[in-house]
């Protein structure tokens, strides 16, 4: 890792372990620390806002350069060697701990709740990068599991050989499909290998063979690929998901150096794009989170609430 990224990620309070993989405190664990604001993952899924570790055990690597990424991009490097999944998940956790320091001494957080944000229940593997990436997610995804941690793992598709070869799995898994096309995919996307939506397309006849839940996410951006709800449908029909969460680009970090305030859609404007969906999937809106500008369609008899 050159220092300059290095300098950066620290400065944007990423905290690191053998440079390869990070932890940041989410949002939505401040607002849910200070102001008993929940993330719709708890909403949706019951998962605890203020337990929940956010880590990428490689955030060096990512084959794609979204142009609604929010993260830092550009700064690909070799790992020479990959940390063991217990060191690096302790590690992890006791730099989290560091970062909430802080909140001990605020008046609005309360006691009870500093203390079991310090004992994470819940990890999310959607910081930065690509996790599936990482030689030994499955060990990792396991200790999780040991430990009695509700694991929530989000890919971009494009590595279905590591998908398929993982041994285990977590409780929920996301694949994200950006686009309902090849063509606004490389717009979108800026995939930098050449076969990236052959490679995404394998992912989707995968996940019916997969044992654990499965959702299809759609990262939606106005004026890029905000576009043929029958398309997207079309897609997510293959992978027999049991969720699909279509939600807004937000304007934040990196992404606004790419894009303006005018590609961030409204709430409405992804209600009315999950209401022409979800007869198509032959499924119901069953939650939505104005706030983060997401919906939730499941098929009928799914209970989107999550058990450890």
């Amino acid at each position: 890792m050159d220092e300059e990224y290095r300098r950066l990620l620290l400065k944007q309070q990423y905290r690191l372990h053998n440079d390869h993989a990070a932890v940041k405190l989410c949002h939505w664990m401040r607002q849910s620390l200070l102001h008993g604001r929940n993330c719709y993952k708890q909403d949706f899924y019951g998962i605890s806002s203020h337990r929940c570790l956010q880590i990428s055990p490689a955030i060096n690597q990512c084959e794609h350069m979204c142009v609604f990424c929010w993260r830092v991009q550009g700064h690909d490097f070799d790992v020479e060697r990959w940390a063991d999944p217990k060191e690096m998940l302790d590690s992890l956790i006791a730099h989290q701990r560091k970062l909430i320091t802080g909140f001990k001494g605020d008046e609005r957080c309360s006691p009870e709740r500093y203390e079991e944000a310090r004992d994470p229940d819940m990890v999310a593997l959607s910081l930065a990068g690509e996790p599936v990436l990482y030689p030994m997610i499955s060990e990792l995804l396991e200790e999780c599991h040991r430990r009695g941690m509700t694991t929530f793992l989000v890919t971009n598709g494009v590595n279905p050989d590591a998908l398929e070869a993982m041994d285990t799995l977590p409780k929920q898994l996301y694949v994200t499909v950006a686009a309902p096309d090849e063509e606004v995919y490389k717009k979108v996307c800026r995939p930098k290998i050449a076969d990236g939506w052959q490679r995404l397309m394998r992912p989707l006849d995968l996940l019916p063979s997969l044992d654990t839940r499965k959702v299809i996410r759609h990262t939606l951006a106005k004026g890029l690929n905000l576009c043929r709800p029958e398309d997207y449908a079309r897609l997510d029909l293959r992978s027999e998901a049991e969720m699909v969460e279509p939600k807004g680009y937000v304007f934040v970090g990196g992404s606004r150096q790419r894009l303006s305030l005018s590609n961030m859609p409204s709430h409405e404007e992804i209600m009315d794009f999950a209401a022409e969906m979800a007869p198509l999937l032959g499924m119901d809106i069953v939650r939505e989170k104005p706030d983060s500008r997401v919906a939730l369609l499941a098929k009928e008899g799914v209970e989107p609430r999550i058990v450890t």
